[in-house]
């Protein structure tokens, strides 16, 4: 690729986070692929990212594919650890290579990272590849999560090879381009503690702070400053996964970015039927990361990363009491979120002491008559009440008379309250049949039902007659929907 047609790409790299200590990082070799073939490309955020498309569809897949590199990147794999399922393990980015960061016209900062690029020192004897199909699921979740207002890593391009990877049968390769604010992770935190020097965890605090909190680095505790920025951000992410049914599946130390974005949609997957103990992930065996853990869990997880930090206070004896105190706030934040979150699926704009007994009432109902999560929030803002699975059920005569003297005493008009739910009930979210479908016929080599389904999940809010088919349940089986690791 030649300088030139760079320039008319758009690329503009910088490689701020190959300036902290080396320990954090290691310079990575390209895997070149044999036959690469450009199949997937997200021109919206190619557009947001500075980059014309037009290039990019003639010149962007050696890039995409790892053969090339546009000047100014300097590929890298990082260097993190985690606790995963409780247990903390050394890791890093074993089939994933850092670029560099894309800076975009307006000045904003994102990595650029492909994932399934080959092995690297991290790769602990694994191919460091991806199959195709893992990727466009990708894919597909993560632009989702975009368009229904959720913090996520993105999808900027799916490449294929030309070569097989040897899973439990052999399955074609393909690599996909991530687009981050940043890759660092509780984890990133944990393994400065567990391997780096003090002054390793704060030249890795210090950019952390400079990159993505500068408003709190002149704080006089800019440390205990950092706890609380990321527990906020992760105390509202965690409430909008609730709120939309969605599960990650390997809530991880090292799946938990500092920046408060959704990151690694390995098992992953959206609820329909309501019920707090709901588990995709093949592997989650124990419940660890059901739907109803996961604000507990993200607790934990914080916990972890104010653990980290405490080489950092000047007084590390007081330092634990004071993080301590401070994580102990993340249950009400969260709760906090996810009611004013549930307030609004209701159409309500005032708080009121009652509110949180109305809104459990409502789940109760929906977890005991096996209601679908979406589907119930839909009815209700299209005030169609007789599609509802607890229709005409004791519990649903008293709820709806709660619910409309709720509303009337709201100051807000019921015009208002209906465009409210409207604008904070998806009619549509990536069903599990519905994706599963569109990765079994891209498979044969038709993308048509993948983007015809990207297409439907653009716009979740729009509540347009073309999205009705997307709101249809899979049919009843008698082997529940699951997800697994290794994508």
């Amino acid at each position: 690729m030649t300088q030139k047609s760079e320039q008319t790409v758009g690329w503009n790299f910088d490689n701020s986070y190959a300036n902290l200590p080396h320990i954090f990082f290691s310079t990575a070799t390209l895997n070149p692929v044999r036959v690469p073939e450009l199949i997937l490309l997200n021109d919206s955020l190619a557009n947001a990212l500075g980059l014309d498309t037009e290039a990019l569809q003639k010149d962007g897949v050696k890039v995409f594919a790892g053969n090339k590199t546009p000047e100014g990147t300097l590929p890298l794999a990082q260097a993190y650890a985690g606790h995963q399922f409780g247990h903390f393990t050394m890791l890093g980015d074993g089939r994933a290579i850092l670029l560099g960061e894309q800076i975009t016209p307006s000045g904003k900062r994102f990595d650029i990272a492909l994932k399934g690029s080959g092995r690297t020192p991290y790769s602990r004897g694994g191919d460091g590849r991806a199959a195709l199909g893992p990727m466009l699921r990708e894919y597909i979740i993560s632009e989702s999560m975009h368009a229904l207002g959720i913090p996520t890593t993105r999808s900027l391009a799916v490449v294929t090879t030309g070569e097989m990877i040897i899973r439990e049968t052999d399955l074609p390769g393909a690599i996909l381009t991530r687009v981050a604010k940043s890759h660092i992770r509780v984890g990133t935190f944990q393994y400065a503690a567990a391997r780096g020097s003090k002054e390793d965890l704060r030249a890795l605090a210090d950019y952390t702070l400079q990159r993505h909190f500068p408003q709190v680095v002149l704080d006089e505790n800019r440390y205990l400053s950092l706890i609380k920025e990321v527990m906020n951000r992760q105390a509202s992410l965690i409430a909008k996964w609730q709120l939309v049914g969605f599960i990650h599946g390997v809530m991880n130390t090292d799946n938990m970015t500092i920046s408060g974005e959704t990151i690694d949609y390995g098992p992953c997957a959206f609820m329909d039927t309501y019920h707090l103990e709901t588990v995709f992930s093949s592997i989650d065996q124990q419940g660890r990361y059901a739907y109803g853990n996961q604000p507990r869990m993200a607790g934990w997880n914080l916990a972890r990363f104010a653990e980290a930090l405490l080489p950092l206070h000047e007084d590390e004896s007081t330092a634990v009491e004071i993080a301590q105190e401070v994580i102990s706030h993340f249950p009400d934040i969260y709760r906090d979120y996810w009611l004013a979150g549930m307030r609004a699926k209701l159409g309500l704009f005032d708080a009121e002491a009652e509110d949180e007994s109305l809104i459990e009432s409502l789940l109760y109902m929906m977890q005991k008559y096996r209601a679908d999560y979406t589907n119930t929030f839909r009815a209700l803002t299209l005030d169609q009440l007789g599609e509802l699975a607890f229709y005409g059920k004791p519990e649903w005569d008293q709820w709806i008379q709660e619910w409309e003297k709720r509303l009337d005493r709201e100051q807000a008009s019921k015009l208002d309250s209906q465009q409210l739910m409207r604008n904070s009930n998806p009619a549509i979210i990536p069903r599990n049949h519905r994706v599963e479908e569109a990765l079994k016929s891209a498979m044969r080599g038709d993308l048509s039902v993948m983007k015809q389904l990207l297409e439907a999940l653009s716009n979740p809010y729009a509540y347009t007659l073309g999205q009705a088919t997307y709101c249809s349940l899979p049919d009843p089986t008698s082997h529940p929907y699951q997800t697994f690791c290794g994508t």
